[in-house]
């Protein structure tokens, strides 16, 4: 089937910005640009682990309320108190 690309939006390019590229392929299908995509080929190397640590209620709610007054993700504000704190320590 071919794509008439006349009746399309253009794809936004290399220099966009996330937040448009979102936008964007928020809003079109890929199968209405597959004229301007090409085959790649890449590698994934997942090494980072996850832990999951119980916290008090009580604290996650002052962690959350502490965390989004500092503009940052929960994990985010609890990974940087911990580094420092052990920092300290060692």
């Amino acid at each position: 089937m071919e794509i008439n690309s006349v009746n399309r939006d253009p794809m936004p390019d290399s220099s966009a910005s996330i937040e448009r590229l979102i936008e964007f392929w928020d809003t079109h299908s890929t199968a209405d640009y597959e004229d301007e995509t090409e085959e790649v080929t890449f590698a994934i190397d997942l090494q980072e682990e996850i832990y999951t640590i119980a916290v008090m209620p009580e604290l996650v709610d002052l962690l959350q309320r502490q965390a989004k007054a500092r503009g940052v993700a929960t994990e985010t504000l609890v990974n940087l108190w911990l580094a420092e704190k052990l920092s300290v320590a060692a």
